[in-house]
């Protein structure tokens, strides 16, 4: 069987940005991909990405890439050198970036920054797929994926992700307190 490379591209929300200084490493960090959340992938069927579809990926592939736009001239980090780190956990594909000082690099902060860059992608072969064609559109369910990359992108498809652009390693509380309000905040909601 052939393998057919695709992407997905996400909806980056809760952007934060704060200014480093000159010898202070800048980071990027957030979810590439939401587990359970359904996107239209044109018009030709529905997808979602279950739990544990990168786990393999990610425990056998010692090198992943983090790109801008998924040019692979654009290379933010790398799994390989350390650059880039990526994990599962109940939400979904949770990745760090350490930015390096270049031009595309500083480029991409500025535009997040002003918000005019906050949607995030990942390119992969699918290796563990489900389809239902017994709803219209068909539905696909990733189980498991060769990742090879993730990006940080202008266009979206799925909604549900998140990523931070941040200088210090304080990031983990900040996604942790607003990830406690937001799920604050639905509670309420569904008690209305």
């Amino acid at each position: 069987m052939t393998k057919k490379k695709e992407t997905r591209t996400f909806d980056i929300t809760g952007l934060q940005t704060r200014d480093s200084s000159e010898n202070e490493t800048v980071l990027i960090s957030g979810y590439a991909a939401v587990f359970n959340s359904k996107t239209s992938i044109g018009s030709y069927f529905e997808e979602v990405i279950a739990p544990g579809a990168f786990s393999k990926a990610i425990s056998e592939n010692g090198d992943i890439r983090a790109l801008f736009n998924h040019d692979w001239n654009n290379v933010l980090g790398r799994t390989k050198s350390g650059t880039l780190r990526l994990e599962e956990d109940e939400r979904g594909l949770k990745f760090e970036v350490e930015l390096p000082n270049t031009t595309v690099a500083r480029d991409l902060a500025e535009s997040m920054r002003r918000g005019d860059i906050n949607q995030c992608s990942f390119g992969f072969f699918p290796t563990g797929e489900d389809w239902d064609y017994s709803v219209e559109p068909a539905m696909r369910t990733l189980n498991e994926v060769e990742l090879f990359e993730i990006s940080v992108v202008s266009i979206p498809a799925y909604e549900d992700t998140e990523v931070s652009l941040v200088r210090s390693k304080e990031l983990d509380k900040e996604i942790e307190k607003r990830m406690k309000i937001i799920n604050q905040i639905k509670g309420v909601l569904k008690d209305e």
